[in-house]
């Protein structure tokens, strides 16, 4: 019988203090996630001195809570694994930074991961009969791809935003109709309460490019609605405005995603990343993946946001690869997917 591999992961590349102790790639023995999402709220985004400045704050404790929950020492991990990019550069030094130092004290291998490769995994942890190949939808605040998995650690992406990120663009409409940070939860909740059908929001189509995505012409038309309502005095549904912008955006990523499925022959679709955890994606998704045949997996909510077990689970696949990152890695913020 083979040895279990046990990887503590680490993730700091926004404003989530996360360590995870994970086995063989797909079982959680713990996942702590310490949230500044109240510290930055009161900006209406994050503030990268400040995320940083709480990360040096939490990450001991978070980890030794981690392998406290997963009951294990430091010696009984087989390998760390830790985002190193993309994400704030300060905030990514610390995890990066306490990751060496635990490999250097400890002389257990360091892996460094990409922190979208990380979101992919994801889907791994709680999906135990997925394997490579598939295509997945990462949506996030900071990117919107589609990319072929084409085996553990090995991708081609074939789709990418040319502009806002979704995850972005829900912020940004979350903000002008006064909901705050984060804005994607919020305008998932109120839109429930809203006509998608009641407003006429663009959808980007890039010519020669049939698997991009642009979002900056629907959060502009979501604006100028808003600026023009006001100047004529109407009264603004917002309950309808965020559903007509969450339908615009949800039509653009589920219709890319089916045809690029069918032209790759991939029979299995996955979603990952903070937006993956929209009801009305997961829903149209079903129903469209239904509709044409195709198998589809997404993580819980928890595995949707920045954690450290998905870190530990991309980890661990590079890990019994032979990957091992030298005690010079560090924060790389606009790190390429599939780059090393």
């Amino acid at each position: 019988m083979e040895k279990d591999i046990l990887i503590l992961g680490i993730e700091t590349s926004c404003d989530e203090t996360a360590a995870s102790v994970v086995r063989n790639g797909r079982e959680v023995l713990s996942n702590i996630i310490f949230s500044q999402i109240e510290l930055h709220k009161l900006y209406g985004g994050v503030v990268p001195e400040i995320a940083s400045r709480k990360h040096i704050e939490k990450i001991n404790q978070v980890i030794e809570e981690a392998l406290a929950v997963a009951e294990v020492s430091l010696q009984d991990i087989d390998g760390i694994g830790v985002t190193y990019g993309p994400g704030l550069v300060g905030a990514l030094l610390v995890g990066v930074s306490e990751a060496k130092a635990i490999s250097f004290a400890t002389k257990k291998p360091l892996v460094g991961v990409h922190h979208i490769e990380g979101h992919v995994s994801a889907n791994y942890i709680e999906h135990k009969e997925l394997e490579p190949p598939f295509l997945c939808l990462i949506v996030s605040g900071g990117h919107t791809h589609l990319v072929l998995v084409k085996g553990y650690g090995e991708y081609e992406i074939v789709g990418f935003t040319r502009d806002d990120a979704a995850g972005e663009a829900f912020d940004k409409v979350a903000r002008a109709i006064g909901l705050g940070y984060p804005g994607g939860p919020k305008i998932d909740k109120l839109a429930k309460e809203g006509n998608k059908n009641g407003i006429t929001f663009p959808r980007a189509h890039i010519e020669g490019a049939p698997y991009d995505f642009s979002f900056s012409g629907v959060k502009s038309a979501v604006l100028n609605y808003i600026n023009s309502c006001e100047m004529k005095n109407e009264e603004i549904n917002k309950a309808d405005v965020a559903a007509s912008f969450q339908e615009a955006v949800i039509d653009a990523l589920v219709s890319r995603t089916i045809q690029a499925a069918k032209d790759f022959g991939m029979k299995k679709v996955a979603i990952a990343g903070g937006v993956a955890a929209n009801s009305s994606l997961r829903e149209t998704m079903e129903r469209e993946c239904k509709n044409n045949d195709l198998s589809l997996y997404y993580p819980s909510p928890i595995y949707c946001t920045d954690n450290a077990a998905m870190i530990a689970s991309a980890a661990y696949y590079e890990y019994i690869k032979g990957a091992r990152s030298g005690l010079d890695l560090n924060a790389i913020p606009n790190l390429k997917i599939g780059q090393r």
